[in-house]
């Protein structure tokens, strides 16, 4: 996987089936899906927060290896003013906090947290597409449709 480290992907771009070495499936295409049953990242889960549901748990579990983890991130850009940017990530920064359940991580930096705090992060496996998905954020005022993009509350 050294090759492929640096790689970043778009919530965007996570439209077709990506593979990766050893036939891992990283993601695929966004859809809605019911929410799983929930799982706090921490025992003293709050507003603050990114909460992981099982089905993201396992399947990071199956696609991550040695010290890799999600990192979630937010950008500019989209049909709604942000969006949501999944990669997989060795490298934990000053300003990131580290959200942990059963061995699975998802890393998120300070200025993009403010935008998720207190959201779910959940993998839906569908048919045709599979990815890892943000759903119920508080701090989400209205999405677009594919799910990928949202504005923020004032």
């Amino acid at each position: 996987m050294a090759g492929v480290r640096g790689l970043s992907l778009t919530a965007v771009a996570l439209r077709a089936v990506t593979l990766w070495p050893g036939g891992r499936l990283l993601a695929a295409s966004r859809g809605p899906r019911a929410l799983r049953e929930l799982s706090s990242s921490s025992p003293e889960a709050g507003e603050g927060q990114i909460h992981l549901t099982d089905s993201c748990v396992q399947r990071l579990l199956e696609i991550t290896e040695g010290s890799e983890f999600l990192r979630l991130e937010v950008e500019g850009g989209g049909c709604s003013g942000f969006q949501y940017k999944f990669s997989l990530d060795t490298v934990i920064n000053p300003d990131d906090r580290v959200f942990e359940q059963g061995g699975a991580r998802v890393v998120v930096d300070s200025d993009s947290l403010a935008f998720v705090k207190g959201a779910h992060v959940d993998f839906s496996q569908e048919l045709i597409r599979s990815s890892f998905q943000v759903l119920n954020n508080p701090q989400a005022q209205q999405g677009c449709s594919c799910g990928s993009s949202f504005s923020v509350k004032l």
